[in-house]
């Protein structure tokens, strides 16, 4: 815990925040470039396709983000930290923005593709509890404003609720589904021609660095919104103790 918390420290820096926009740039374009130039279209789907170089890695972030508040709410309820659950809040909203992200991106590649915008397909709806699971996560924050409390009750949620991000990814194996399985996490190898295997590694790799970068921004803002209550309320607590003498 106290190496990732180290390590947590350097990346949330100023000066790592500069460097992972920068990298989140330069991996960004080499995304774009890959996805849009230099692999082919679907033989099926045609340009259509190329919808999965962004639908894939939100997706992939969202799983990301969720985990990340499962490992800080865990290390919340283990150390009572209060920097874990500003982790854990800063991942969440995260991934509810990622995972929203995805559900609108499998809606404009489900419309050609199926002839619908939205069916109630097993991949669908799970992802779309998963999404109502943290949207009530950052409700739950908004409560009370006792912080521990606020802290305590949301560890548990960012841990029980992360019993459906397995339930997502293995749905379209466990369920009869319109959702094609997985062509990259499967037994035999990728599915998948290597020009778009390597853009679509690429893409996730950029989302990933996006990930950490939006993080590093979030943590910082959270910092200073803490920082702006204690002096907001320093004055209060002085008037206070002068009414009280």
């Amino acid at each position: 815990m106290e190496i990732a918390a180290r390590g947590l420290g350097t990346a949330t820096s100023r000066s790592g925040e500069r460097l992972l926009g920068v990298a989140a740039l330069l991996a960004l374009g080499l995304s774009a470039t890959l996805s849009l130039v230099v692999a082919p279209p679907d033989a099926l789907q045609g340009e259509v396709q190329r919808l999965m170089y962004v639908h894939v890695p939100a997706a992939w972030l969202a799983y990301l983000s969720f985990f990340v508040v499962f490992v800080s709410s865990v290390a919340y309820l283990r150390t009572s930290r209060i920097r874990w659950d500003r982790v854990a809040a800063a991942s969440a909203e995260i991934g509810v923005l990622f995972t929203a992200l995805a559900i609108v991106l499998g809606a404009l590649w489900g419309k050609p593709v199926w002839g619908t915008w939205w069916t109630w397909d097993p991949r669908l709806t799970t992802t779309a509890m998963l999404l109502l699971i943290y949207i009530g996560y950052l409700a739950v924050r908004r409560i009370t404003d006792n912080p521990t409390r606020r802290a305590r009750w949301s560890a548990v949620i960012g841990v029980v609720g992360f019993v459906d991000v397995p339930i997502v990814h293995l749905s379209v194996v466990w369920w009869r589904s319109l959702h094609q399985q997985s062509t990259v996490l499967r037994l035999g190898g990728p599915q998948i021609e290597g020009s778009m295997l390597t853009a679509l590694l690429v893409a996730v790799g950029a989302f990933t660095i996006v990930f950490a970068y939006l993080m590093a921004v979030r943590l910082r803002v959270g910092r200073l919104e803490e920082r702006a209550a204690r002096e907001a309320l320093s004055p209060r607590l002085g008037e206070v103790e002068e009414a009280g003498r």
